[in-house]
């Protein structure tokens, strides 16, 4: 198993970033599913402010570009994202290790 991290710089727009939390405090079932297929083992999200980090689990075959975009396969993780109210990113704010 190995383990990837990714940090994203929200721009500060305070009622958006709440929404975001609030939209995933309760993912459906087939969000988890989804995730899961794509090989994703366990995931975190924490927020500090305006800094998002997120930590996954994943095999050690994984590959974030290659297996990532699995999860929007389902219809579902489709209709997911576009209700999704995503607080924007700073300019050149993702970073990853892993």
């Amino acid at each position: 198993m190995k383990r990837i991290a990714q940090t994203v710089d929200l721009n500060d727009h305070p009622d958006l970033i709440r929404q975001y939390e609030e939209h995933h405090a309760h993912p459906w079932p087939e969000l988890v599913a989804g995730t899961l297929a794509t090989g994703i083992q366990r995931a975190f999200v924490y927020r500090y402010g305006t800094r998002l980090f997120m930590f996954l689990e994943v095999p050690d075959d994984f590959d974030l570009a290659r297996d990532g975009p699995k999860y929007m396969e389902h219809p579902r993780a489709q209709e997911w994202d576009a209700l999704e109210a995503s607080p924007p990113p700073a300019p050149d704010s993702a970073r990853q290790a892993g």
